[in-house]
């Protein structure tokens, strides 16, 4: 009968095992944290990008239909939609010279567009005209009449 004893002794883990295993466990979620968190915001500008690129389109045909850019993205149907943040998307159109007061801007302080500014405020939810702002820098934005559109930051004119 000792033999047996032994061996029924012998089938569970140790402590020092168990701690080993969350250690290890712990270790990996140390490194797979940081990495999943970045994963998840370029996943979030691409969609942000994908977006605006289609909600531009949309301000577009409705510009070549009516000869004029709409007053809101309402009148284009996307009035409600929200950037992957979970904020609208702020749309400026320009009429007048006043209204390119509003508009964003490069490093110059020049406005990044001639017709309409489209964008996200980005992952802090903060944003001022100038693109190189430290509250712009994560903005999605749409820029040179929509040949540009990325993260404020990437954009170099």
């Amino acid at each position: 009968m000792p033999p047996m004893h032994r061996r029924a002794a012998s089938l569970g883990f140790t402590l020092i095992e168990i701690l080993l295993a969350i250690a290890i466990v712990a270790v990996l979620m140390f490194v797979a944290a940081p990495s999943y968190s970045s994963y998840v915001e370029r996943t979030r500008v691409n969609q942000a990008t994908i977006d605006i690129v289609a909600i531009s389109a949309q301000v577009k045909a409705y510009e070549l239909d009516n000869r004029d850019i709409p007053d809101t993205l309402a009148q284009v149907g996307v009035g409600g939609k929200l950037d992957p943040w979970g904020r609208p998307y702020v749309y400026l159109p320009f009429r007048t010279p006043k209204d390119k007061g509003h508009a964003r801007k490069d490093k110059n302080l020049v406005p990044i567009n001639s017709d309409f500014d489209l964008y996200s405020v980005g992952k802090d939810g903060a944003s001022t005209a100038p693109l190189t702002a430290k509250q712009s820098r994560d903005d999605v934005v749409r820029a040179n009449d929509g040949a540009f559109v990325g993260l404020a930051s990437d954009y170099t004119q």
